[in-house]
């Protein structure tokens, strides 16, 4: 819902553009004693082709794994030695490489993040021992059910399409790549246009741009820009995979929005009710009445141009039907438009916490910051977001329930030891 009209940034905030492209959003927090600094990449699994899936994880990996000025032992040695965190993560659409250190290691800190950055060799010998290291982390992901049933619902629900793929790829298109696919693909997609730099907490403006316009500043174009990322669709349907557990881990998911849609904050205010909060409706009558699963939740994956909900369960196999009668009830309650007197006032009071409380630290106002303008081109405030969340009405939810919760839009996934027969039976009498 968000408008016109906007209210300022903050007077700490400042937006700046460096001679070659490369965007910085920062946002002074002059009471704290830290600083967190991001180099948000648009690019993620997403733009892999399908034979080089699990590309993007890989190259976050190896910029940690030498540079012709530092190797990789004297990489981990220094970041012990700031005393701070400095790490990395993929998404599906994004890159980002980050530090937190105190206020005086900034300059050192950004010193090291462009070194890596900018001049990671990927010699051969640490490419090779890197692919054993990402083959074990996909074999750990696949041992960890319900990481590995996210995983396999995703795919599920977006398949064909590169977005539902899994970030880290698979084993035998990540045993097959080669330090040229490396290369061609940071080449290819690490392009300043590409990139956002956001840093919050204790850092004076001017140092901050100089040092950022001696490192980051001076990364080149080298290629030709490209965009393969297609319009994805829901694809309605089961996948059971049967897995010698202790228990069924199911996801049943249905339509979420883009990321910057309208009425993205009746959605968050909608999954609240549902699943993600200890007073919504899944908890209180899977857990907290009946006792039928330790973890129950739902939540919001919202992509560039589509979004998934998603509800989450384990329960034991002799209860896994019940569990699912339970969970289709209470969504055809939701598609119906029926709620409770109050429920969503707690909604707002529990979104609004969580978004306060997550914004105290230097590296989600960090995040926050690269979020808002990789997504809307401009920052957004806590005091815009709060009146957009005070703005939805109980017809905003009951529009939105009756829109996206849908069997023409359900995906069901399960791991563990269950018959398909007897899913479909449950799926077919809700």
């Amino acid at each position: 819902m968000l408008r016109s009209g906007h209210p300022q940034p903050s007077a700490y905030y400042h937006r700046v553009t460096l001679n070659n492209g490369i965007r910085v959003v920062s946002e002074r927090m002059p009471a704290v004693r830290s600083v967190s600094l991001g180099v948000w990449v648009n690019v993620g699994s997403r733009d892999e082709q399908e034979r080089e899936q699990g590309v993007a994880h890989f190259i976050e990996h190896m910029l940690f794994k030498g540079t012709s000025r530092r190797s990789a032992d004297a990489i981990s040695r220094e970041i012990d030695q700031l005393g701070g965190e400095l790490n990395a993560f993929t998404s599906r659409e994004t890159t980002t490489f980050y530090f937190k250190v105190i206020d005086h290691d900034l300059t050192k800190a950004i010193s090291l993040l462009a070194d890596i950055f900018r001049h990671s060799t990927f010699a051969p010998r640490e490419v090779a021992k890197e692919k054993q290291v990402i083959l074990e982390e996909i074999r750990m992901v696949e041992d960890d059910p319900e990481d590995y049933v996210h995983d396999l619902h995703t795919f599920s629900a977006l398949k064909p399409d590169p977005l539902g793929r899994p970030i880290l790829g698979n084993t035998k298109t990540v045993a097959d790549l080669r330090r040229s696919n490396l290369i061609s693909f940071r080449s290819q997609h690490y392009r300043p246009e590409n990139i956002v730099i956001a840093v919050a907490g204790k850092f004076e403006l001017q140092p901050l741009i100089g040092a950022l316009s001696k490192t980051f500043g001076k990364i080149e174009t080298t290629a030709h820009p490209t965009n393969h990322r297609s319009q994805p669709h829901i694809e309605p349907g089961l996948m059971v995979r049967t897995k010698r557990l202790t228990q069924t881990h199911l996801c049943l998911g249905t339509k979420g929005l883009r990321r910057d849609h309208p009425d993205q904050y009746a959605l968050a205010l909608l999954n609240s009710m549902l699943g993600g909060s200890v007073s919504s409706r899944l908890f209180r009558e899977i857990r907290e009445k009946r006792g039928l699963a330790y973890s129950i939740y739902s939540s919001l994956s919202s992509f560039e141009d589509i979004g998934l909900l998603t509800i989450y369960a384990a329960t034991r196999q002799s209860e896994t039907l019940r569990v699912m009668s339970l969970i289709m009830k209470e969504l055809n309650k939701f598609h119906a438009g029926a709620f409770e007197v109050g429920e969503l006032k707690r909604a707002k009071g529990q979104l609004k916490g969580s978004l306060l409380l997550g914004l105290e630290s230097t590296g989600s106002r960090m995040a926050k910051l690269a979020k808002d303008e990789m997504d809307y081109g401009r920052p957004v405030s806590v005091k815009e977001i709060m009146s957009e969340i005070d703005r939805v009405r109980t017809h905003h939810i009951r529009r939105l329930s009756h829109d996206l919760v849908d069997t023409k839009f359900q995906t069901v996934t399960t791991l563990g030891p269950l018959a398909r027969k007897h899913l479909q039976s449950v799926l077919s009498t809700n």
